[in-house]
């Protein structure tokens, strides 16, 4: 159940501002749809964060080991630095396809959400709790968290959310893990 909870309250939190984040508002301005923007932000998280999740575990079980664990809990100091940089949406991430709501969505969610710091965080969390249900369940939730209040609210929630403040208190929960790691693997040997 850590997994699952520390799982969605990172993604949540790292979510806010985040490109996929700007992806939800610009389709829902576009689309004026958002069930279907809301079905393909959930097929793309769980297809993209279960193999990232698959990715994190399966690294973590071929390469044990005390350095293998000072590895992951710097991943998660640097993505608490990474969390600090906003994000903005490229000028090509914002043209739709031309293949309606879902299709759109899903296959720009996937394909954006490719190297970002949600996804590079869910292979961190796969690595630390070896967990892939629970993790991929965990960031899923917390992408969708973030995701359809976007969808639903577009610009409105941007101009509402303090980001600098989200994006500060993901950043402390990332660096607190990486930490807590760092002290655990050296107590432990």
């Amino acid at each position: 159940m850590e997994a699952f909870l520390t799982s969605t309250a990172l993604v949540a939190l790292a979510e806010i501002g985040d490109k996929t984040q700007l992806l939800a508002i610009v389709l829902a301005t576009r689309f004026k749809r958002p069930m279907p923007i809301i079905l393909g932000i959930l097929v793309a998280t769980l297809a993209n964060h279960f193999l990232a999740a698959l990715v994190g575990q399966q690294a973590a079980a071929w390469l044990e080991g005390a350095w293998f664990r000072y590895l992951i809990a710097a991943s998660f100091i640097v993505m608490a630095a990474w969390t600090l940089i906003p994000d903005k949406l490229d000028d090509e991430d914002s043209k739709p396809l031309k293949y309606g709501a879902f299709v759109t969505t899903a296959i720009a969610f996937f394909l954006v959400e490719m190297g970002d710091k949600t996804q590079v965080a869910t292979i961190a969390l796969g690595a630390r709790f070896a967990e892939v249900g629970w993790v991929t369940a965990g960031t899923t939730l917390g992408m969708m968290i973030a995701n359809v209040p976007a969808v639903f609210l577009g610009n409105e929630l941007v101009r509402r959310v303090p980001l600098r403040t989200v994006r500060i208190v993901a950043a402390l929960m990332f660096l607190a893990i990486g930490i807590w790691m760092l002290a655990q693997t050296a107590l432990a040997g």
